[in-house]
């Protein structure tokens, strides 16, 4: 479910609740603009907001600290408000009688006093009655009209972010130094293979080309944009393409090859095909290769490598995923990824998660990120998609891609190396399965 409050009334929410996160329990395009899919969703989650919509763009709602249930009865509570937006500002109005806070009737959505009712009689309408245990004008909280297009009902948890982090990282610039030299000087343990390559491949907008895009800008020493990315229902991406970064503008390139691939989508004959990705894996698809959705690549199209190297091979599997969306991941799209993981796992190759664009998806990692690994949210989100795509938790790596900036940052940069750092293990553990199949094959023999 995506919320329909911005960050910026989130934000301004929260402000008067404390340190708290808001998550959605029920939406009522969703769930059903009656009582009892409200009560179902909502009964005994603990204090929450509530939030109405109207056609006229006014957004408005209340809050209680009791939780929900359908007893008939009053609750008490001193802390209940109601508020409207204007703008990003919130207008507060504090319950005037405590003993007659908040309603709980079973035939309607959340009741406060006998002032204000969301979806009251299992209806798209709001109740209004101002002075009943809240004093406001109508026509500034609602504008009078009281057809609800939209209800929002948020559990108010409190922010748990933890003292002590869940994973451990250094901040220092001394240590993106230190982290780039590792890079420069890394060396596959193959004498064949004199970069690692490693594939990205993940949903459209996720964030493939910008982490290729960022990698590329710590390495220039500036913001650069040499891969198509942005913000598009399709992928942007058409072509395979396989990306050398350099130390520097004249720099020679680094022991390391980012691969980036076509988006994957959940409809059949849209995005990457899963048969190209087979290719792609084996080392049978080159530079610049044009996708075609509906037709993967035959045998004895221009440029197929029919006989790929151990250098033309894919060492290393990322998958990129967005954090706000893991969550809503289609099932189909869900399901083209196991299937994915399968035809990796079937050639021994390591993967790992690039859980992309935590600046968006947690307050406290966008103020700062080195608050990355102190947000129980992003803990939740990497256990999440552990979970979801059948990963180690050590294999889920948060970053924070630049998209909008002008400048680099220490922060961001330490994230993204960081994550570089762990391809190239990954990379070396496929290089210690190569070695010791070779091994093996010697001692047969």
């Amino acid at each position: 479910m995506n919320s329909k409050l911005t960050k910026v009334q989130e934000k301004a929410l929260c402000s008067q609740l404390g340190h708290v996160n808001l998550r959605l329990l029920y939406k009522a395009s969703i769930h059903g603009f009656t009582g009892a899919a409200f009560h179902q969703r909502c009964d005994n989650q603990g204090p929450t907001v509530s939030v109405g919509y109207n056609a006229s763009g006014f957004i408005f709602g209340g809050y209680t600290s009791k939780p929900f249930d359908q007893s008939g009865q009053y609750r008490q509570d001193d802390q209940a408000f109601l508020f409207s937006f204007s703008g990003g500002k919130i207008i507060k109005h504090q319950v005037t009688q405590s003993a007659y806070a908040v309603k709980m009737t079973s035939n309607s959505g959340p009741y406060f006093g006998e002032a204000l009712a969301l979806m009251n009689g299992s209806q798209a309408t709001v109740y209004s009655s101002p002075g009943n245990y809240y004093n406001f004008d109508a026509a500034e909280l609602h504008g009078n009209n009281l057809q609800l297009t939209e209800c929002e009902v948020y559990q108010v948890e409190e922010n748990k972010d933890l003292e002590n982090p869940w994973r451990i990282i250094v901040w220092e610039s001394k240590k993106r130094k230190a982290l780039m030299d590792s890079i420069r000087s890394y060396k596959p343990q193959i004498n064949s293979v004199s970069q690692a390559r490693v594939l990205l491949i993940g949903p459209v907008g996720a964030g493939k080309s910008s982490f290729f895009n960022s990698i590329n800008s710590v390495f220039r020493g500036h913001v650069t944009s040499q891969a198509i990315a942005g913000s598009s229902g399709t992928s942007l991406t058409t072509q395979f393409r396989s990306y050398s970064v350099k130390d520097g503008r004249d720099g020679k390139p680094l022991p390391l090859i980012l691969c980036d691939s076509m988006g994957l989508e959940e409809n059949q004959g849209a995005g990457l095909d899963v048969d190209d990705i087979s290719n792609i894996l084996k080392g049978h698809v080159p530079d610049r290769y044009r996708f075609n959705p509906s037709v993967p690549l035959d045998a004895e199209a221009q440029g197929y490598r029919k006989s790929p190297g151990l250098k033309d091979r894919v060492h290393c599997v990322v998958y990129t995923i967005d954090s706000c969306k893991v969550s809503i991941m289609p099932a189909k799209l869900e399901e083209k990824l196991s299937i994915v993981r399968k035809k990796v796992n079937l050639l021994g190759i390591p993967q790992m998660v690039l859980l992309t664009k935590v600046d968006e998806a947690c307050p406290t990692a966008a103020e700062d990120l080195r608050n990355i690994y102190k947000s129980s949210y992003i803990e939740s989100k990497a256990k999440e998609v552990s979970a979801r795509l059948g990963v180690p938790l050590s294999c889920v790596v948060p970053v924070k891609n630049y998209s909008k900036e002008l400048e680099l940052d220490d922060s961001c940069d330490i994230l993204l190396l960081s994550a570089i750092i762990q391809m190239l293990r990954f990379a070396d553990n496929y290089f210690d399965e190569v070695s010791d199949q070779f091994s093996d094959l010697k001692t047969c023999d």
